[in-house]
């Protein structure tokens, strides 16, 4: 029987905090969820090893070190509005939640964002709510937010998306490179500009909703 408080330590002392991630309320939030929890059963005595856990039909909960990093940058206040792009079962926006003023969770999927929905309940999420809706197109009518975070590989972030961001917003998540590799990027608001900086090398999936567009050639 696996003891997942161990686990969850032992993930936060040889996953985060030897790859820099050390702001110590976001350790605190990491070690207060359940990790187990937002993962298949099959999947629950792994659920704290390094890599992406598949949910099906292409997604996942993301490595936690590239999501403890990601989080990092983001820089999370007790009063920010976060929007969570592709929430999946809900593990990040439980997270998210204990760092946040208020989370929205937008989901496409109908039957993980009732998984969500159960778990975030379950678990007194009371300021995290889960909408359904397209991915790509960010939730305007909850816009603007401090903090956007999607919950998987992009190839590119739309402008529907940077545009519900707050002067001084920040979006976090990985750009897809050309290869299997992509990176962690913070993207910041400045007036009409939105500023981008690499940070480091992640190989996280493809969120489905976000893949490369295919091209004709004639």
């Amino acid at each position: 029987m696996t003891d997942f408080t161990v686990a969850r330590r032992n993930m936060v002392d040889c996953q985060l905090r030897p790859n820099e991630v050390a702001d110590l309320n976001l350790v605190a939030a990491i070690l207060d969820v359940p990790r187990e929890r937002f993962v298949p059963l099959n999947l629950q005595g792994v659920a704290y090893i390094d890599e992406d856990l598949a949910l099906g039909n292409g997604r996942y909960v993301m490595e936690p070190m590239v999501f403890g990093r990601l989080m990092q940058l983001a820089e999370i206040k007790p009063d920010d509005v976060v929007l969570v792009i592709g929430c999946g079962t809900g593990y990040s926006a439980a997270v998210l939640g204990r760092l946040a003023g208020t989370v929205v969770a937008l989901e496409s999927d109908p039957t993980l964002a009732e998984t969500a929905t159960a778990l975030l309940a379950e678990l007194g999420c009371d300021n995290v709510a889960v909408v359904g809706g397209p991915l790509e197109a960010g939730c305007p009518t909850q816009a603007p937010f401090d903090v956007i975070f999607i919950d998987g590989a992009v190839a590119a972030v739309p402008a529907a998306i940077t545009d519900q961001l707050k002067e001084d917003g920040r979006l976090v998540t990985v750009l897809a490179g050309t290869g299997r590799v992509g990176h962690g990027v913070v993207m910041i608001r400045c007036g009409d500009f939105v500023g981008q900086r690499t940070v480091f090398d992640a190989a996280t999936p493809l969120l489905p909703d976000f893949a490369p567009k295919e091209e004709f050639v004639f």
